[in-house]
């Protein structure tokens, strides 16, 4: 499963409206996708998914703002 597909499993789990259909530039917290008691899950979900530790300083909604801003970090912590 390519990376982008394994980050919307991940945001679909923590989700906070039925969001089926998520465009990967798609501003995750604005559109209600996600609220901010939404992002400690998330960041436990990705964590689990792709075997990085996210730092607590790291816990700002400006890094996980989309599926391509996740992808993009993700990519950094490698």
């Amino acid at each position: 499963m390519e990376v982008q597909q394994r980050i919307k499993a991940v945001i679909l789990s923590v989700a906070t409206k039925d969001a089926a259909v998520i465009a990967v530039d798609e501003q995750l917290f604005e559109t209600g996708v996600l609220d901010s008691f939404g992002l400690p899950d998330l960041v436990a979900g990705l964590e689990k998914e792709f075997g990085v530790r996210i730092p607590d300083s790291d816990l700002r909604p400006k890094n996980f703002t989309s599926i391509g801003q996740i992808e993009q970090y993700l990519a950094s912590r490698k």
